[in-house]
């Protein structure tokens, strides 16, 4: 048995953890083959469209598609000959609406975003200056994210949203921008990340203007659990994009199995800071995961 699993890049910690996790579904049920399909460039709906393609040019074909589209539309054409081919698909991270899939796991965007920033804004009081940092502008999880933060900060009348600026998902472009934005502007007591691994790229910002603020993100890589611990970053939400590939990764074999498998499981917010970060403070392969039967138990 033959999975093709597709994440969105390689620049971001959290979808390593997501091969990771399907393989690690592949390793407990036995007798399956992980076939990863990455796009070189971050993010590309040409190349993710281009990688279905050639998945669906091996012979023999794959039993299943695993997928994380990387945009909201650009794949859909490519999505389609997937089920035209008669392939059963399974999707994760992101929604798949341009075909049927067998089964979604994902998490809820908008209520980790309200989450971390009602953990936030608690934290300060009610009251500070906030400076947002968003993904890219046609990602579905950044949009949910900040669709979440803004909701969670009209909540909170003391809060004054200072800045919204794109870090992109990537650290170097957040550690630019956040760099630029402090330079010409005085006052911030935080900043509200949509995800680790640009949250780290505000601290570096934060570190190299000798400036501080409260900073958390969503992820939970390991970076960002280590700047917790340390007490650099206040606190992470927990995206578990590794638990999601696994579970989308077992779905798959089960279904091939003929077995009956949910049409959409939806992991817990978990918010991670100094109080229980040891729990999340191992390298993604010593991780714990839970199957999809304790999964279903835990929804029951």
């Amino acid at each position: 048995m033959r999975l093709a699993v597709f994440t969105k890049n390689f620049s971001n910690p959290a979808y390593g953890a997501a091969r990771l996790g399907a393989e690690r579904a592949a390793a407990a049920l036995g007798g399956v083959e992980v076939l990863h399909f990455v796009p070189r460039t971050p993010d590309d709906p040409e190349q993710q469209s281009a990688l279905i393609e050639e998945a669906l040019a091996l012979r023999p074909l794959p039993d299943a598609f695993v997928l994380s589209p990387v945009h909201a539309t650009k794949v859909n054409p490519a999505i389609r000959r997937v089920i035209e081919a008669g392939i059963p698909m399974i999707g994760f991270v992101n929604p798949i609406d341009a075909a049927p899939s067998v089964a979604y796991v994902s998490s809820d965007d908008h209520a980790l975003a309200m989450g971390i920033a009602r953990y936030l804004f608690e934290h300060l009081g009610g009251t500070g200056r906030v400076l947002i940092v968003t993904g890219p502008a046609e990602s579905f999880t950044s949009n949910e994210r900040l669709r979440g933060f803004r909701e969670a900060a009209a909540t909170f009348p003391g809060i004054s949203v200072v800045g919204v600026i794109a870090g992109d998902y990537a650290r170097d472009t957040a550690r630019e921008r956040s760099a630029q934005w402090l330079s010409e502007h005085a006052e911030l007591d935080a900043c509200l990340v949509a995800n680790d691994i640009m949250a780290v790229g505000v601290l570096d910002a934060l570190d190299a203007a000798g400036r501080t603020a409260a900073v958390v993100g969503v992820n939970a890589i390991p970076q960002a659990i280590e700047a917790i611990a340390a007490g650099r970053m206040l606190a992470t939400a927990d995206f578990n994009a590794m638990q999601m590939a696994y579970l989308a990764a077992e779905c798959a074999v089960r279904h091939l199995r003929g077995e009956a498998v949910p049409a959409h499981v939806e992991l817990p917010v978990q918010i991670v800071d100094a109080g229980n970060c040891r729990q999340w403070n191992l390298p993604y392969a010593q991780r714990p995961v839970i199957t999809l039967e304790q999964t279903t138990r835990r929804q029951a």
